[in-house]
């Protein structure tokens, strides 16, 4: 065994790796083997990070709103400058990393789990109390607060979803279109 060197998966690899396979064929196809063969390690390396497939999924949930919700609404840079520039450097944030990439898969998955499905929401409510704070910043109230948030949220979410083949270049124009539609009073 002297001289061989033994590969290492961090417990992030494992977790995206797991995000994968619910985008690619659902939350069934996640099994310890299958994740171990295709970062190509024994499964005994899991054990490492996770105690069983149950720890794995709590854990893919978390880590989900963590790399995927919380890099924007806990994100200190996304807090600075005028509501207007908050609202664009969020949807250039989301767009260029590309943050909505396993929103189909979560919502399939939290309509099969109760579990999954109160987190889900969870990320969900954060994202609207962000955004209400910045709508809120422009001088919106009640519901018309309520109604840019929603839309804001939605159209961010879901825009990947319904137009998967937009150009990035298209998609940053129609962001600057979205931020002077919905801040306009």
């Amino acid at each position: 065994m002297f001289g061989i060197k033994m590969k290492r998966v961090s417990k992030a690899e494992w977790l995206q790796k797991a995000l994968d396979l619910l985008e690619a064929e659902g939350v069934e196809a996640i099994r310890v083997e299958r994740l171990a063969r295709e970062l190509g390690i024994s499964k005994s390396g899991f054990y490492w990070h996770f105690k069983d497939r149950e720890d794995l999924r709590a854990q893919m949930v978390g880590y989900w709103m963590h790399e995927f919700n919380e890099v924007l609404t806990a994100n200190p840079t996304l807090r600075e400058g005028t509501p207007r520039e908050r609202l664009q450097r969020t949807m250039l944030m989301i767009l260029e990393n590309d943050l909505t990439r396993y929103e189909l898969p979560m919502r399939a998955w939290a309509e099969a789990d109760p579990g999954i499905s109160r987190r889900v929401g969870q990320a969900y409510r954060k994202r609207l109390v962000f955004l209400r704070e910045i709508f809120r910043d422009l001088g919106f109230e009640g519901d018309d607060l309520e109604v840019r948030a929603r839309l804001f949220l939605c159209h961010g979410t879901w825009e990947r979803v319904m137009f998967p083949k937009q150009s990035k270049r298209s998609l940053r124009k129609l962001i600057r279109t979205r931020v002077d539609l919905l801040s306009r009073k």
